[in-house]
C-alpha cells in the first residue's frame, strides 16, 4: 500500500536539497501573474523593451506560466549569489582606460550554471514522486522571473526593478522551474525601498523613468549588450567606459551593504576581463575573442559589438597616442563600426586640443625655460 505524498514535508526537503546545491534560497508561489499583465502591457505600449521584439511577440504568456508548461501548478524560485571577491568596482569605474565588464559576467555564462543545477533539482523531486513534470528556466523564455520571484518570497521589488533581498541586497541570479505538484506557497516580503531613489538619481542615463519602471531603450546594459546597430551619439558619453552591462543602480541601492559574496568557483572574475586596458581589448581579433569569452555571457554580444562598446569607451577616455592609433587601425572593417570609430576619433582630437588650450602662461614659460635649458649655446 502506497503511502500519500507529504506536500509540506516535500516543500522543506525541496528548500534543502536546494542549498545543496548551491541555490542560497528557495521560494514556492503559484502561477497567477494577472496583477502583471496590465503593467506589462502598458511597458510594451511605451515601447520601453526597444529592440527586444521577443518581449512583444510573446505577449502575456511572460504572465502565464502554466501555457510554458501545461499542468503547472507552482514555480520553485531560486536565487544564487554571483558577487565575486575584490570586485574592484570603484578603481575600474574611476579610471577611463580601462574597460568596466558587469561584474555578473566575469565569470562563467550563468545561464547554464543555473540550468543545471535546476535540472539535479528536479530530478531530485522525481526520485521522491516519479510522476512529477518540471521544466527549468533561466532567464531563457518568456517568464516574468522577478515578479515569479518575488511571489515566492525570494526578495521584494526595488525601484530600479530588480529583485531586493534584506539579508543579500540584489547580488543574484534568479531561476525557476515550474513544476506540477500542489506545493504549499511562501508567503512575499513587504516592500522595503521607502522613499529612497537613489537608484533613479544616480543612473547614467536617466533609465529609470519612474519607480519599477525602467526605458531599456536608454539603459546602458540594453544599449551594450541588447541593441545591435549603432549607439544613439546623445548616450555614448555617458556610458564612460562602461564596455558590457552597467551596475551602478546596484552600487547606489543601501540595501548592497548586505550583499553577499559568491562561493562559485564559476563565478569567479577571468582576469583578462578584470580591470582590461580599453586599447589591449580593441587589438582583439574574432579568434580571440571568441576564445576568450568562450563559456561566457560575453561571447553572445559576438565581436563586433564588442568593438563598438570599446570604440565608444575610448572616445571617453583621457586624449593618448595609443587611443588614436588603436581606433585608426581599425577604420575601414565596417561600417557601423567606422562611425563609432570616428565619434571616437573626434572626441580624442577634442581632448588633445583642450589639453593643450590648459597651459596657463606660467606653465608655458617654465616649459621655455625648460627648452631652453637643453637647447646648445649657440643655438
Amino acid at each position: 500500500m502506497s503511502h500519500p505524498l507529504d506536500l509540506n514535508q516535500l516543500a522543506l526537503d525541496i528548500k534543502k536539497w536546494g542549498q545543496t546545491l548551491g541555490f542560497q534560497q528557495v521560494g514556492i508561489c503559484d502561477t497567477d501573474l494577472s496583477p502583471e499583465e496590465p503593467r506589462l502591457q502598458a511597458w510594451l505600449d511605451k515601447q520601453y523593451h526597444g529592440e527586444m521584439d521577443w518581449m512583444a511577440r510573446h505577449g502575456m504568456m511572460r504572465a502565464r506560466p502554466h501555457e510554458l508548461l501545461p499542468g503547472t501548478l507552482r514555480v520553485i524560485s531560486v536565487r544564487m549569489n554571483y558577487l565575486p571577491a575584490r570586485a574592484a568596482f570603484a578603481s575600474t569605474l574611476k579610471n577611463p582606460q580601462l574597460g568596466y565588464v558587469s561584474r555578473y559576467a566575469l565569470g562563467r555564462d550563468y545561464h547554464k550554471v543555473l540550468r543545471n543545477r535546476l535540472k539535479k533539482l528536479g530530478d531530485m523531486i522525481r526520485e521522491r514522486c516519479e510522476s512529477v513534470q518540471f521544466r527549468p528556466f533561466v532567464d531563457s523564455a518568456p517568464v516574468l522571473e522577478r515578479p515569479l520571484a518575488a511571489k515566492a518570497g525570494l526578495g521584494w521589488t526595488g525601484k530600479h526593478s530588480l529583485i531586493l533581498n534584506r539579508e543579500a541586497g540584489s547580488w543574484f541570479f534568479l531561476g525557476e522551474l515550474l513544476i506540477d505538484l500542489p506545493l504549499p506557497v511562501d508567503a512575499p516580503q513587504a516592500e522595503q525601498c521607502g522613499r529612497c531613489v537613489a537608484c533613479i538619481t544616480t543612473c547614467p542615463t536617466g533609465a529609470i523613468v519612474a519607480p519599477y519602471t525602467v526605458d531599456a531603450r536608454r539603459c546602458i546594459s540594453y544599449l551594450t549588450i541588447e541593441l545591435e546597430g549603432a549607439i544613439p551619439e546623445a548616450f555614448r558619453p555617458l556610458i564612460g567606459n562602461r564596455i558590457y552591462g552597467c551596475d551602478d543602480c546596484q552600487l547606489i541601492c543601501p540595501w548592497n551593504r548586505y550583499g553577499q559574496l559568491t562561493d562559485e568557483d564559476d563565478f569567479s572574475p577571468r582576469a583578462v576581463l578584470h580591470a582590461p586596458p580599453l586599447t589591449a581589448l580593441f587589438r582583439w581579433d574574432e579568434a580571440t575573442f571568441l576564445r576568450i569569452t568562450e563559456g561566457s555571457a560575453i561571447r553572445r554580444i559576438g565581436h563586433l559589438r564588442w568593438l563598438r562598446n570599446i570604440a565608444v569607451a575610448l572616445g571617453n577616455a583621457p586624449w593618448s597616442e595609443e587611443a588614436v592609433e588603436v581606433l585608426t587601425a581599425r577604420h575601414g572593417e565596417n561600417a557601423m563600426l567606422d562611425e563609432h570609430i570616428e565619434w571616437a576619433l573626434t572626441r580624442q582630437r577634442e581632448k588633445r586640443q583642450q589639453n593643450a588650450i590648459e597651459v596657463t602662461p606660467a606653465q608655458h614659460k617654465r616649459l621655455v625655460r625648460a627648452v631652453e635649458k637643453g637647447l646648445p649655446r649657440d643655438a
